[in-house]
């Protein structure tokens, strides 16, 4: 892994002076500051300027997530420097779209435990969800030389999918969610960067779909049409996908062995899924079609769900 991060360190010399925001300009928003979002259940500020409210957890779901949550803050109060009881005590109040309280759980893990990376790789994610990029990204960027050199872990999963069998682990997540901060700032040539590592240490099927997708996407927009097919070779419909089924049906959309039409079951729209969604108006603009892209961008935007990689995907496209 050392020389994995000097090969992306090298990259981010090399980007300094040239990033990449692709067909359209970039764009930035002043955050919304934690004292602006107290009291108001105001969790974030859209990159197109608007207030996002904290979202709704329909039952019996929010029930199950309230009890998880309720139990995560006995273990903190029974352990309050504990580094696992800091994690899940912040992952599950982040499950309940309390993403403002969980960077601050999360802060509060890195001034007891200024090392752990796991600390910086949560708070990351969460600063992605409130559209705080650049905090991400230094958060994110933290977390892959705490782990550089380090044997790679599984992270436990705290919403188990259907096989309760873990998909990613530490440092997969960690890359792959830097190359994501990296895409949504218009930054492909880091993004190519970071999805090149997360590549390296996405070792099953749920985990290469979902590296595999945004990276293709990356490239596409960079120009580089020839590297992003290299990306479908191992791509087939026979893939034992436990979870990451959406990014499955897209990269088949891109080799085209699949419709768009055909990627949501009978009776439903696939664009009301996020992450379904911004793949087909992603795949509409670098194939030249802007119009539909927009309109495929705003549908996802109409579905609400904003705390969902595609969704922020969507609105920084608007935003541009």
């Amino acid at each position: 892994m050392q020389a994995v991060g000097r090969r992306y360190r090298t990259q981010l010399t090399l980007a300094t002076a040239a990033v990449l925001c692709g067909p359209l300009a970039c764009h930035s928003a002043r955050p919304l500051t934690i004292a602006e979002a107290a009291g108001q259940d105001v969790e974030a500020t859209s990159l197109l300027g608007q207030p996002l409210r904290r979202p709704s957890v329909p039952d019996p779901a929010r029930q199950t997530y309230e009890q998880k949550l309720d139990e995560a803050r006995r273990a903190y109060d029974r352990a309050p420097r504990n580094a696992d009881s800091i994690i899940w005590l912040g992952r599950r109040t982040a499950y309940l779209g309390r993403y403002r309280d969980a960077i601050s759980i999360f802060a509060e893990g890195i001034a007891v435990h200024p090392g752990d990376a796991r600390m910086y790789r949560h708070r990351g994610h969460r600063y992605i969800s409130v559209r705080e990029l650049d905090r991400a990204i230094a958060d994110l960027t933290r977390a892959a030389e705490l782990t550089a050199g380090h044997v790679d872990e599984i992270e436990p999963d705290g919403i188990p999918n259907s096989l309760n069998t873990p998909t990613s682990t530490l440092q997969s997540n960690i890359w792959y969610h830097l190359g994501l901060a990296h895409y949504l700032k218009g930054d492909f040539l880091r993004a190519r960067a970071a999805y090149r590592e997360a590549m390296t240490v996405s070792m099953n099927p749920d985990m290469l779909v979902a590296t595999s997708h945004w990276l293709y996407m990356t490239l596409r927009r960079m120009g580089r049409t020839a590297e992003a097919q290299v990306m479908l070779a191992p791509i087939s419909r026979e893939m034992a996908i436990i979870e990451n089924d959406a990014y499955h049906r897209l990269l088949l959309l891109y080799k085209g062995e699949l419709s768009p039409d055909s990627l949501a079951p009978a009776g439903t729209d696939a664009l009301n899924d996020a992450s379904v969604g911004y793949g087909v108006g992603n795949w509409h603009l670098y194939n030249g079609r802007r119009d539909e892209a927009a309109r495929v961008f705003r549908q996802v935007l109409a579905g609400g769900n904003w705390p969902a990689f595609g969704y922020i995907a969507a609105e920084a496209e608007l935003a541009r």
